[in-house]
C-alpha cells in the first residue's frame, strides 16, 4: 500500500511540532561531523520556540510540514524577497531548510520537497531557487546536482563558534 504523504504550509501554532523535527533532523544531519559544543550551541541559538516563533512570523518566509502516514518525516523552509540570507533577489526564492528525518530517507523524499519548493517558484513566476549546502555534506551535493542545481558562489555559516563554508548552488526555472 502507497503511503499517504501530506505536504502541509504551517504557521505559529506549529512552533512545538517545528522545533522537534529542526532538532532532530539538524543533530542527525551534521553531529557525527561536527564537535558536541558547536552543535550544542548551534541548536540553543536557532532552533528554539522563540527564534523559530519569529521566523514561523516573517513574512516573507514559509515552512511546510512533510508526513508520511501521520508520522512527521521531515520539512522545508523557504525565503522570499528581503528574508532571503543573502541573494535577496526578488526574482529568486531561496531553499533555507530541506530536512528529512533518516529514518524516512531513501524513500524520494528530499526530492519531493525540492520539487514543491520548485513548483511554488513556477507559481510565484520566480526565475531560480538557490540553496546554501556545506562544502562537506557531499552526499546534499550530489544529489542537487543530479537534479540541476550548479554552484555561483560561497558563503560563511556559522556553527557554534566555528566558521564553516556553504557552496551556494541555483537552479535556472527560466530565462532571464
Amino acid at each position: 500500500m502507497k503511503p499517504l504523504i501530506e505536504f502541509v504550509k504551517i504557521d505559529g501554532s506549529a512552533t512545538e511540532e517545528l522545533v522537534v523535527i529542526s532538532t532532530e533532523t539538524f543533530v542527525e544531519t551534521f553531529a557525527p561531523t561536527n564537535s558536541t559544543e558547536s552543535m550544542a550551541q548551534y541548536v540553543a541559538q536557532n532552533l528554539t520556540v522563540a527564534k523559530l516563533r519569529q521566523e514561523l512570523e516573517c513574512a516573507d518566509s514559509a515552512f511546510y510540514l512533510l508526513k508520511v502516514d501521520s508520522e512527521l518525516a521531515g520539512y522545508l523552509k523557504l525565503n522570499f524577497n528581503e528574508a532571503q540570507s543573502d541573494v535577496k533577489d526578488a526574482n529568486a526564492i531561496e531553499i533555507e531548510r530541506i530536512y528529512v528525518k533518516q529514518a524516512f530517507q531513501g524513500q524520494k523524499l528530499g526530492l519531493f520537497l525540492i520539487n514543491k519548493a520548485i513548483e511554488i517558484a513556477k507559481f510565484e513566476d520566480k526565475r531560480y531557487v538557490w540553496l546554501g549546502v556545506w562544502e562537506h555534506n557531499h552526499k546534499a551535493i550530489s544529489f542537487y546536482q543530479r537534479i540541476g542545481f550548479v554552484q555561483f558562489d560561497s558563503h560563511e555559516f556559522k556553527l557554534g563558534e566555528e566558521i564553516q563554508l556553504d557552496l551556494m548552488m541555483k537552479l535556472e526555472l527560466k530565462e532571464g
